[in-house]
């Protein structure tokens, strides 16, 4: 019987082979993610997060990814050139905006954008992309959703609109943290004041 998954906008049938690029903001939302898509997609994470400030934090978050994906051996990591720069520049005058403001909107489209970007350009390896964003009870699902649908609308390719804290997807990555012993983040990624040169 066919079921709506109400995490994640696809219809469930039992089977498993669509492919899907998930854009992965961290280990502790990839974690309260990938229980819920790897019973029906074969996924590659996205790791695409400019935003991420310090240097420093970047690859702390990285590595706690790395380190859970030795729990989901299935699961294939994508780790594209990027730069401090890319997010920067598109922020300049947004710096003192708090979380959930105008800058978190810019963000959203330039992750999404890369992601769609990357699938456009590699039709043949993967069917639709999704991202983790939306795990964080902290993060607006329908901003996020919105930033996707545009994205996949400028490259001609497929969005899976979604919203991972539902069905306790954040109660999930808590508690796969705490079991695998992940770092967990204390700020989204820009981290204002943060600055590259803090690192």
């Amino acid at each position: 019987m066919e079921t709506v998954d109400e995490r994640i906008g696809f219809i469930a049938n039992g089977t498993r082979g669509k492919r899907l690029l998930l854009h992965a903001c961290c280990g502790p939302c990839a974690a309260g993610v990938l229980p819920a898509v790897t019973p029906h997609f074969d996924v590659t994470l996205f790791y695409f997060n400019p935003n991420i400030l310090p240097k420093s934090e970047f690859i702390k978050r990285l590595d706690t990814l790395k380190s859970l994906l030795e729990h989901f051996p299935d699961v294939k990591l994508i780790v594209p050139e990027q730069s401090e720069e890319d997010f920067l520049s598109l922020v300049r005058g947004l710096e003192d905006m708090p979380e959930g403001g105008a800058r978190c909107d810019v963000c959203f489209r330039l992750r999404l954008d890369a992601t769609a970007e990357y699938l456009a350009a590699h039709r043949d390896e993967f069917d639709a992309f999704a991202t983790t964003l939306t795990v964080s009870p902290r993060k607006n699902a329908p901003r996020i959703n919105a930033a996707g649908q545009a994205a996949a609308e400028l490259f001609g390719v497929d969005y899976l609109s979604s919203d991972f804290k539902k069905r306790d997807g954040y109660l999930t990555s808590v508690r796969l943290c705490k079991e695998f012993g992940l770092y967990r983040q204390h700020y989204c990624g820009c981290g204002f004041p943060f600055l590259p040169d803090q690192d």
